[in-house]
This record gives C-alpha cells, sequence and structure tokens, in this order.
C-alpha cells in the first residue's frame, strides 16, 4: 500500500513518518509548510497518482490558536481536509482525518462514545464537526480519529510562564486525558497497518492517554519533571482562555481497542519523552524549516 502523509513542521508528522517508513509500506511525505495558506488548488498535482491512504497527520488540539485566527482555522480544520477527501473519493483512495475532543460541549456527565453528536464551544470544535459531518457524506473509505488533548500544548504552556509570570493558571474543573505525540503516531501506524491488510472498518475512533485527570493536576504533574524550570507555581484557576475549555472531555476509546487490537497506554509513560521533545523543538525550528521535504503544498 501506498500511503501518502501529509503533514507540517509539528512533531507528528516527523515521528509518524520515521515509524511508517520502518515498516514494508511504501510512504511518501506532503509537507504544508502554511497549511492556513495552501494552494488547495495544486493539491492534485502534488498527490502520487497511485497514493491508495491519505493520512493527514496535520493535528489541530488548541482551541486559543484557533480562537486567535478563526481564518486560518477554517481552512486547516475543514477547507483543507474537504479538499483531501475529494480527491481521495474521485481516485478511490482512502482517507484518515484528525479530529479532536473539543467537537464536545463538556456537558455530559460520563464519558463520551464515538457516536455521540457533537455540540462544540469553541472555533477549533466547531470546524472539526463541520468536517466530520461533511466526510462521513462525501467519503465512504474514511477514518475519523478523535484525539484527547495534546499533552505538548500543556508542557509548552509551562515553558512560555518562565519569566513572564510567577504562576500558571490552569482550571482544576476541566477533566480530560492527555494524549503524546509518540502514542498518537504508534495509533496511527496501528491503523495504517491494519488498513494495509484489507481491513474494512471504515468510521469514527477516538484515541486518549488511559489516566484521566484535571487541568491543574495536569500541570503539577508537568512541573515535577526533570528539565521544568523549577520556579513556575501551578495554580487552580481559571485563566483568561478557560472558557475555550469543555468541563468534560473524557472519551469511551474501546471501539478502537474492539476494532484494531490498539490499547490505552498511561500518557504518564510518554512524559518523560515529550518534555524532551517540546524542550529541543525550540532549538530546532529553524534547521527544521531550512529542511524541506521535496514537495511542500
Amino acid at each position: 500500500m501506498h500511503v501518502l502523509v501529509v503533514h507540517d513542521y509539528g512533531p507528528l508528522g516527523k515521528v509518524l513518518l520515521e515509524r511508517l517508513r520502518k515498516t514494508h509500506l511504501r510512504v511518501s511525505p506532503l509537507l504544508v509548510s502554511d497549511p492556513a495558506n495552501a494552494d488547495l488548488k495544486a493539491l492534485e498535482s502534488w498527490i502520487p497518482e497511485d497514493a491508495d491512504l491519505i493520512v493527514n497527520a496535520l493535528w489541530l488540539a488548541d482551541p486559543e490558536k484557533a480562537e486567535a485566527n478563526r481564518e486560518a482555522a477554517h481552512e486547516v480544520a475543514f477547507s483543507l481536509p474537504l479538499c483531501l477527501a475529494e480527491h481521495a473519493r474521485d481516485r478511490g483512495m482512502a482517507l484518515l482525518q484528525l479530529s479532536s475532543c473539543y467537537v464536545f460541549d463538556g456537558r455530559k456527565q460520563g464519558a463520551y462514545i464515538a457516536s455521540n453528536p457533537g455540540q462544540p464551544i469553541n472555533e477549533l470544535g466547531r470546524w472539526q464537526w463541520e468536517c466530520e459531518q461533511a466526510l462521513r457524506t462525501l467519503l465512504p473509505r474514511h477514518i475519523l480519529l478523535r484525539t484527547g488533548w495534546s499533552l505538548g500544548r500543556f508542557i509548552r504552556k509551562l515553558y512560555e510562564s518562565t519569566g513572564r509570570a510567577d504562576t500558571l493558571s490552569l482550571p482544576g474543573r476541566c477533566q480530560g486525558q492527555p494524549v503524546a505525540v509518540q502514542d498518537l503516531a504508534r495509533v496511527i501506524s496501528a491503523i495504517v497497518l491494519q488498513l494495509d491488510c484489507g481491513a474494512e472498518v471504515w468510521g469514527t475512533y477516538q484515541y486518549a492517554g488511559s489516566e484521566e485527570i484535571n487541568l491543574y493536576e495536569l500541570g503539577l504533574a508537568i512541573a515535577g519533571m526533570p528539565g521544568i524550570p523549577e520556579d513556575i507555581r501551578v495554580v487552580d484557576e481559571l485563566p483568561e482562555w478557560g472558557h475555550l475549555e469543555p468541563v468534560n472531555t473524557t472519551m469511551v476509546c474501546s471501539k478502537i481497542k474492539n476494532t484494531f487490537g490498539i490499547k490505552q497506554l498511561p500518557w504518564r509513560t510518554w512524559l518523560n519523552e515529550e518534555v524532551a521533545m517540546i524542550k529541543g523543538a525550540g532549538s530546532n525550528d529553524e534547521k527544521a524549516q531550512e529542511k524541506t521535504e521535496p514537495t511542500d503544498l
């Protein structure tokens, strides 16, 4: 099977490509260096004609960024995936598209199942839910994979607080499940390998780390890790961006286990590695941008 991985400069694309290239699969990268301004009309010329599966590894899990630039959120979370889906439909390809727990409003008392309808409360969730609905109608051969919180997002928050404030406010009322880049790449790779075996298991799945936690406790867990600046104090308070966070984003992930045999792993398993990845990302950003892939949309 020929797999095309659409990615940006974020860590998920790099890690996923490294994993897939260790398999027997034929893997091609498509770097979209500026997803919000990608030339969608040029898409056809960049996608190999013999591709069987398109994996959209543009992982959107930060509602703050989406709220700050709503037009960009629309392009990346809706327009680009739909363009990929239309191309896949017309040429008999399949598509794996990422979504997130932000399609839910957080009002449910228990954990969300994959069939629960989305009722988003922020811009990111709105466009992801619109994208999900459109893909279900447009492309029968699709995998929609909803993820939990980005663990790296909250690690970066602690780093960014250094020198700017004595405290970092994180709301203890918000409950969810983090997921690390390496773990998500593991899950995507496992799905792709089973699709390669001919599994006809299209539909919507959910994955996040196995331990539920609130954002305040997550901040405390990260603050105690080696490599995190020691002068950061995490407090249980509602920050300015707190209204963007649903109170409950926990998800039931049994469907992905029952279908693909993919078990949830504790997000703490990846915490050391994720901290090291985020710490080294700043110094490597410029180098990464200089070493672009041969194709760039």
